[in-house]
């Protein structure tokens, strides 16, 4: 069961959808606060706190690769969960999040045409076979919004330091299919900034989705 937190507007039309973990719901005020500065575009954002983040996120096992937790196959339940949040077809919404999250943002983009536009800030995807999936996928947001660290690719681990090139991969393959789309570059490794990376994301997809209906 995702346990949901509430900020910003609770009557705006464009609702955002945030899957996020302890470490994210800390530092949430101060991202309401960096997407209020980058936008002026009203809106509401969903916390979906999920209780197993590599398995409530992950579309399809595979082993880890640190530590010693694999990942699941949870994303599809999460999904149906998330898609309860969205019933209303007044509302304008949005998928994102930070990392392991982002990932599921841009693989729930494959499988629900509800989503405006995704916000994938340093998305995980190096997780193995997703750019192969990406490529036999529909993409059904017309919005999408990437960005890395620049030094993210500096890991010991061989399939996270695969990250750069995939994330190169997956922006070539979004242009290729004429989707409105950024890749952003941001300073420093994966686990810095990710409130404003994240809220950077977020507000970028709500500037580039201004009049669509």
């Amino acid at each position: 069961m995702l346990k949901s937190f509430e900020f910003g507007n609770p009557r705006a039309q464009h609702v955002l959808i945030q899957l996020v973990d302890d470490h994210d719901l800390a530092g949430m005020e101060k991202e309401i606060t960096a997407i209020r500065a980058a936008t002026d575009v009203d809106f509401r954002l969903l916390a979906l706190q999920v209780a197993d983040w590599n398995r409530d996120l992950s579309p399809w096992p595979a082993p880890p690769v640190f530590g010693k937790v694999p990942f699941g196959n949870g994303a599809k339940e999460t999904l149906q969960e998330v898609l309860t949040f969205t019933a209303d077809p007044a509302k304008k919404y949005y998928l994102g999040g930070y990392s392991l999250a982002g990932l599921f943002a841009l693989w729930a983009a494959c499988e629900s045409a509800v989503f405006q536009g995704i916000a994938a800030a340093s998305p995980s995807v190096w997780f193995p076979a997703f750019c192969d999936y990406l490529k036999e996928k529909t993409f059904q947001s017309p919005c999408v919004y990437l960005s890395l660290g620049d030094k993210e690719k500096k890991t010991r681990n061989l399939v996270m330091a695969s990250v750069e090139d995939r994330i190169r991969d997956v922006f070539d393959l979004f242009q290729g299919r004429n989707l409105t789309c950024t890749l952003e570059w941001n300073k420093g490794n994966h686990f810095q900034d990710n409130d404003i990376r994240t809220a950077k994301a977020f507000a970028w997809v709500l500037e580039h989705t201004r009049g669509n209906e």
